[in-house]
């Protein structure tokens, strides 16, 4: 079903999954808390369950509730980054246990997306954010390119920047316990 944002966030809170343009790809997605919800887009995704996603927050404040150490250099990086960084927090708080990693950590992204910010507001939780393909398949290039399967198995597709063409994941880093950065992607 295509939607706006404001039926996007009803469906969310209702444990639907949705199709949407994030601040670097198209993304598959559902409320972060929402263990069913992230056990459907597993199951879209056809991805195993050891591999984890990575969620989105819309401000610092919101990603301080989620993250039980938050490194001090953390706070640089997010505002003098240049484009999506995406940054590795051990021990998350709040947030399903089927999104950590096999080590208990998770990745989270604050993004400067509009569209992204505005549903994550709506929801007034994290959203989970994986590229919009088929496990093992290539990261599609715009809308156009996501694999008709998976359209048609998600239960909400934002109808937003259609023709747009986005195929730049985001830097991913993990701080160390001494507040080293290591480069990850």
């Amino acid at each position: 079903m295509n939607v706006d944002i404001i039926k996007a966030v009803e469906g969310l809170k209702e444990g639907k999954s949705l199709l949407y343009p994030t601040d670097t790809i198209w993304g598959l997605g559902c409320d972060a808390t929402n263990e069913e919800a992230i056990d459907k887009v597993y199951e879209i995704k056809s991805r195993p369950k050891n591999k984890s996603f990575i969620v989105l927050v819309n401000s610092v404040a919101m990603l301080e509730r989620y993250v039980s150490e938050f490194p001090e250099v953390c706070y640089d990086l997010i505002d003098l980054a240049e484009k999506p960084l995406t940054i590795i927090y051990d021990r998350p708080i709040g947030l399903s246990k089927s999104l950590l990693a096999e080590d208990g950590s998770i990745g989270i992204r604050v993004t400067k997306d509009l569209i992204c910010n505005r549903i994550i507001q709506g929801l007034r939780k994290p959203i989970v954010s994986t590229s919009a393909n088929i496990s093992g398949e290539p990261n599609p290039k715009s809308f156009h390119d996501i694999n008709s399967k998976l359209k048609e198995s998600v239960d909400m597709i934002l109808e937003e920047r259609w023709g747009d063409n986005m195929n730049q994941p985001s830097s991913i880093i993990k701080i160390g316990a001494d507040q080293s950065v290591k480069v990850i992607r």
